[in-house]
């Protein structure tokens, strides 16, 4: 009986120090996945920086934004990293309410995107792995760093991540320079934006404040994943508020939730605040 509680104790201590070191399979992927994307993606030096030249063709809105959120004069930029911490994280309607950590990079030369999601279910450490890597999209959740709850990919993926990538384009101005991206104005204070990469194209349409502060994303171009594996078209909107003026001397927002519009009413999965916004790094 001592032998079997010795070794039930050691399985115990073993599977406690499993999941509160920081390694994983998943993270260690990301990050290794990160460096490969900076080495590849590198487009600009340092001595390249933002001139209003650059965005002349582009509707006033967006030239309005370049230059009041401070961008000119700037260095242009080959990655964004964006860091959120304790978000409200829905998964799905009917799903657990999370509070995760969320750690994102965004590169300008194409669209490619990874993120990592970090939390824990009842004291279980869960992470999720977004990405949207030259034409192919998915989404990846492990529980206990090592059973993997559901790894959704295909058609709908790719073009669901492309719109996601779109809409955080205005993060990484560079992004509007380097990528296939078509962007008409509508009025003074809205753009329908359109990029097309690998044969896959998707849009929404942009508004600005009066302050031509990039406010909100909105496109009918993102599926939901039913909990029954069935893909439903379901408006979506990416809000971004309270701008502030950073240290580099750029305004950025500082709050980001992301909705699902349904007829019913709109469904908050994603309720954040940005810790951190750095470039090149």
């Amino acid at each position: 009986m001592l032998i079997a509680l010795c070794i039930i104790a050691l399985i115990i201590g073993v599977i406690l120090i499993w999941f509160l070191i920081p390694y994983s399979p998943l993270r260690s992927k990301f990050y290794d996945t990160v460096k490969e994307k900076k080495r590849g993606n590198r487009r600009f030096e340092d001595n390249d920086l933002f001139s209003s030249s650059d965005f002349g063709s582009f509707p006033a809105s967006v030239q309005k934004y370049i230059e009041h959120c401070g961008y000119l004069g700037t260095k242009k930029q080959n990655l964004v990293k964006m860091v959120y911490h304790d978000v409200d994280f829905m998964q799905g309607k009917d799903g657990p309410k999370l509070k995760i950590d969320y750690t994102q990079y965004d590169f300008a030369k194409q669209p490619d995107r990874l993120a990592l999601i970090e939390s824990r279910m009842f004291g279980v450490p869960f992470q999720g792995y977004d990405y949207y890597l030259d034409g192919n999209g998915g989404m990846k959740g492990v529980i206990a760093k090592v059973f993997s709850l559901f790894h959704q990919t295909g058609k709908e993926m790719n073009q669901a991540c492309l719109a996601t990538y779109l809409a955080e384009c205005f993060f990484i101005p560079s992004a509007l320079l380097e990528n296939d991206i078509d962007v008409e104005e509508v009025d003074d204070y809205h753009i329908k934006a359109t990029i097309t990469y690998d044969g896959q194209t998707v849009s929404g349409f942009f508004t600005f404040n009066e302050q031509y502060e990039m406010i909100s994303f909105a496109t009918n171009d993102r599926a939901v994943v039913n909990t029954d594996n069935t893909i439903t078209y379901v408006p979506w909107t990416a809000e971004c508020s309270d701008y502030i003026l950073c240290e580099d001397g750029i305004r950025r927002p500082t709050k980001f939730r992301a909705v699902w519009n349904y007829s019913d009413g709109d469904f908050v999965y994603f309720d954040g605040s940005i810790a951190e916004i750095s470039y090149n790094v």
